[in-house]
């Protein structure tokens, strides 16, 4: 019995140690994140409400036309600050990512798709594990994002012409999150997290001389509204 609680305390003292949480601890990941756009437009409705020159149907095809936004997968650089064990700051700082932006139905004379948008949108959130010693750690948080609208390369391209339409430059949203950490040998961990943010933005579209030179003209209330899925790998320091 001596030989066999010897051994054990043996094998126990050369195992490689898990990346357990501790209060002050440092963990960066990488990770490849899914954005999935989950949009909401009325683009047809508002323009009508907005008395636009030319109208939506012979801007965009039909008077209920929507706005879509196409998904995009990225990398993504994250890190974590461990307050206590089981709480945990967490900013993801996207490398940003390139969305298409199209108009549906887009009949008639009316070009689909409009171009695309570059997002940067770095997210803060803070997270409570829940088994920040154990190999399985889940967690949930809650947080803020900012989106900076980059490169902007949309127009709607009618038979009456070619007009830009642009969105807010600046954009804030809450998000909440959940996901988990496999606590791995060595301090590495494997990460799976699963992103809610809410994004609204003014969509306008400038229809120059055509237009009566009103200039930019609000056509729409877009929710963004993404749906960000992570997975990845990480290291505690």
């Amino acid at each position: 019995m001596k030989k066999i609680a010897l051994a054990a305390l043996i094998a126990a003292a050369f195992a490689p140690s898990l990346a357990f949480a501790e209060a002050g601890d440092f963990v960066v990941r990488l990770r490849a994140t899914h954005v999935s756009p989950d949009e909401d437009s009325k683009l047809g409705t508002q323009t009508t409400a907005s008395n636009v020159a030319l109208g939506p149907a012979a801007l965009y095809g039909s008077p209920t036309a929507e706005l879509q936004v196409g998904s995009n997968t990225i990398p993504e650089l994250d890190f974590s600050y461990y307050i206590t064990k089981n709480i945990a700051a967490e900013l993801i700082l996207a490398l940003g990512t390139s969305h298409d932006v199209s108009i549906t139905p887009g009949t008639g004379a009316v070009a689909k798709d409009l171009g695309s948008v570059n997002l940067l949108p770095p997210t803060l959130t803070l997270q409570w594990h829940f088994l920040p010693d154990q190999m399985f750690d889940p967690y949930v948080g809650a947080g803020l994002t900012y989106s900076r609208s980059l490169n902007q390369n949309l127009t709607a391209q009618t038979g009456l012409g070619n007009f830009p339409i642009k969105i807010d430059r600046n954009m804030w949203g809450p998000a909440i999150q959940a996901g988990f950490d496999i606590n791995l040998q060595d301090k590495w961990l494997v990460n799976f997290d699963v992103k809610k943010i809410w994004l609204d933005t003014n969509v306008k579209l400038n229809l120059g001389a055509t237009g009566g030179n009103m200039g930019w003209q609000k056509i729409d209330d877009l929710s963004i509204d993404p749906w960000v899925i992570s997975v990845g790998f990480g290291k505690k320091f």
